[in-house]
């Protein structure tokens, strides 16, 4: 039990430093308070593989991350991304079959960008709504861009993570990979 856990809290560690680093080091397109960061939510999509409490502590990980070394509106929505971490890590402990099917894992793909996407435009909402001074016209752009960049790099991410987390877990637990493994031998 001890080794797994200090497994489970090694692999936090490191998705947390990659979630923090990553950001710094990679290119960003940074609109208002939309940007977009190759790459920058990938240790979050793996930890979904892992367990939703690995996505939670990741999660809160990198957000606290983003405190640090970001402007408020972008750390708060890097803290929104617990909504998409719990709500797809728990589907896919649920129906870990869906990394097994390109088309499955594909449009559960595109909820989670919904989700994450919808998820930091109330965030941003919710910001310049409270007297920030945009200006109606700025804000319904900026929505577009946040809409349309939002889904467009989770997708992107999301696929990055599953190229990264699917050969990876032929030599790590990965353990949607490996429940979904169990079940394909049982049909």
């Amino acid at each position: 039990m001890r080794k797994n856990s200090v497994k489970q809290l090694t692999i936090v560690a490191l998705l947390i430093a990659m979630g923090i680093v990553i950001p710094m080091i990679m290119p960003r397109i940074t609109i208002g308070p939309a940007s977009f960061t190759l790459a920058s939510h990938v240790p979050l999509f793996i930890a979904m593989f892992f367990s939703p409490g690995v996505a939670i502590a990741v999660a809160l990980g990198t957000a606290f991350g983003f405190f640090i070394t970001s402007p408020f509106i972008i750390a708060l929505r890097a803290l929104s991304h617990l909504v998409f971490a719990i709500l797809g890590s728990v589907y896919l402990q649920k129906k870990p079959e869906t990394v097994l099917s390109n088309k499955k894992f594909q449009i559960y793909n595109f909820v989670i960008a919904i989700i994450h996407t919808v998820c930091e435009i109330t965030v941003v909402a919710i910001f310049f709504l409270s007297g920030q001074g945009v200006t109606p016209n700025n804000f319904g752009i900026l929505l577009l861009i946040m809409g349309l960049g939002g889904v467009v790099h989770s997708l992107i991410d999301y696929n990055i993570a599953y190229f990264i987390a699917k050969p990876l877990s032929k030599v790590v637990e990965i353990l949607v990979f490996a429940k979904a493994k169990e079940k394909s031998k049982l049909k």
